[in-house]
């Protein structure tokens, strides 16, 4: 009997945050859900930040994953937004990790690389490919797309990362 893991990847977001399941069994990946966390735009910081934290946490309570993928941040021109978007994957990293998953991250460049094969391709070639890995997967946002790409590239790399957490714990 094979085991089955679920994946949420989350895309972090101050406005949207993407989320999408996934089910890995062996080799077999299938689509459960995906969405967008929305927080009002003209909410104060801390309220947005909330909103995504309580977002988060009902879908990982309805959706129930085993382990969660989360896309690091990119630096960009603009250090205010930089800061700010650091703020909302802070709570991206918290809420998984205080319902007691375990969290991994990746390079925007490394999902790219792992969904389709290399690592500069524009958000339309990442949605063709999530549709090609999980045919039956919906999207209500380009950031939810990307949040499934994210729990893709985990799909692919888990078991490498899972192999060398088991080891750390050991020494």
């Amino acid at each position: 009997m094979s085991e089955t893991i679920r994946i949420i990847g989350i895309d972090p977001g101050l406005r949207h945050t993407g989320w999408g399941v996934i089910d890995i069994t062996q080799n077999s990946l299938r689509f459960i859900a995906s969405g967008t966390v929305k927080a009002a735009p003209k909410a104060d910081l801390a309220n947005r930040l909330l909103e995504i934290y309580n977002g988060l946490n009902s879908i990982l309570g309805e959706w129930r994953p085993d382990e969660a993928a989360i896309e690091e941040t990119f630096v960009n021109k603009d250090a205010r937004a930089t800061l700010k978007l650091g703020q909302a994957r802070g709570v991206a990293l918290l809420t998984p990790a205080k319902a007691g998953l375990s969290v991994f991250e990746y390079a925007p460049n490394q999902v790219k690389k792992s969904v389709i094969g290399v690592g500069h391709a524009d958000k339309k070639q990442v949605q063709m490919m999530v549709k090609v890995l999980l045919p039956k997967a919906t999207y209500d946002s380009a950031d939810a797309a990307d949040a499934l790409a994210i729990a893709l590239c985990h799909a692919h790399n888990r078991q490498t990362l899972v192999q060398q957490m088991r080891m750390a714990s050991v020494t």
